[in-house]
């Protein structure tokens, strides 16, 4: 009898201490999703996903796959967690050091000897996850590419078609245009969005790259089947974008991301600015505008369209949000394991990021009255 309650005695106690077990495992999942879905630094969310896939039961080994980091590293952010919560996993934990010893920086410059082209975010990585370094100036990070015989290179994309002189005269006309409305903008009573359609696929992501100073970057376009389309119209005055997802770019999914603006700018007139796509001046979309604007004087008009200066991309400031958020996602091309989870990230970074950047104010400088 005694023999079967000690049994039993052992037994219940096994059990309670699982149930705490996976009950901590639980909690710390819940903890550390909420900082994932919080934290704006992809280096933070990285170290994150780590240790909550230790809590999820996935090996060491799967984790080292999925996210390209070393066993140590995540038994490092793992004890960190554990010790002193979210605040081990930040850039500021003071465990940090700001160096490379001798070993550790050879190291590193054979590392980058292994791929033709960089992204600066890569190199960021390396030496915080592998060494728990962190460079405070941007150009030490410049300065080890240097000393791996690696430069600042541009993959770029022309067409022979854009008119030089078109192009200027319609950047003048924007900027009349822009300034001649100053007091409705800045007061908030005439919205300017300039607007594009993205199309994110798993590939043809191509930019700025850091290659080998002695070696052509040659960047491949690959035509993926899956791929999702994306309207985005930036504020001209407030740097933020409205995006929406659709199906493709047509003249019905215009007129809904159309529609959607409008709701969107309560007691606002629409000044929008685009290029010459099809659907953009399609007998619909004319359609459309006339009973929104119901014969209003042009200064009245509840949407004012203006087309952009054909074959030439560059006029619109949002072709490089596009270029920054996919940019940012290849950042983590070893944790994206479906189309699905690429969109989230695209989105996510969209959505939580206030650009500011000199092309957006390319047609002038406004500022908010308040």
């Amino acid at each position: 009898m005694k023999s079967q309650h000690l049994q039993a005695t052992t037994l219940a106690g096994e059990v309670s201490q699982q149930y705490l077990k996976e009950e901590t495992a639980l909690n710390a999942i819940a903890e550390l999703q909420d900082f994932i879905d919080m934290c704006p630094d992809a280096r933070e969310v990285r170290k994150a996903l780590a240790v909550k896939l230790v809590y999820q039961g996935y090996l060491y080994d799967e984790i080292q796959k999925i996210l390209d980091v070393s066993r140590g590293s995540i038994t490092g952010w793992k004890q960190a967690y554990e010790e002193t919560g979210i605040d081990g996993l930040r850039l500021n934990y003071k465990g940090r050091k700001s160096y490379l010893n001798a070993k550790q920086l050879q190291e590193v410059l054979s590392w980058l000897q292994t791929k033709d082209c960089w992204e600066l975010g890569e190199l960021e990585y390396q030496p915080a996850f592998e060494y728990d370094v962190v460079y405070e100036s941007k150009q030490s990070y410049y300065d080890l590419f240097s000393e791996a015989g690696i430069s600042w290179k541009k993959t770029t994309k022309v067409n022979p078609k854009a008119d030089e002189n078109a192009v200027a005269g319609k950047k003048k006309e924007i900027e009349t245009l822009l300034a001649n409305n100053r007091e409705e903008i800045e007061t908030g009573k005439l919205r300017v969005l300039l607007i594009d359609e993205c199309h994110l696929m798993w590939g043809d992501l191509s930019g700025y790259v850091w290659g080998k100073s002695d070696q052509e970057i040659a960047v491949p376009v690959v035509n993926e089947r899956d791929k999702q389309t994306y309207y985005g119209a930036v504020d001209y005055l407030l740097g933020e974008l409205v995006l929406k997802a659709y199906d493709a770019g047509n003249s019905k999914n215009t007129i809904n991301y159309l529609e959607y603006l409008l709701a969107n700018s309560p007691d606002q007139r629409l000044l929008i600015f685009w290029d010459g796509a099809s659907y953009h001046r399609s007998k619909e979309i004319r359609g459309f505008l006339d009973s929104v604007n119901q014969s209003l004087p042009t200064e009245q008009w509840k949407i004012h369209c203006v087309r952009f200066a054909p074959n030439c991309p560059v006029q619109n400031p949002i072709e490089d949000i596009w270029l920054q958020a996919k940019t940012w996602v290849r950042r983590f091309c070893a944790l994206i394991p479906s189309f699905s989870h690429l969109k989230w990230i695209f989105e996510w970074f969209i959505r939580h990021t206030t650009f500011d950047f000199d092309t957006l104010q390319m047609y002038g400088t406004y500022s908010k009255i308040k």
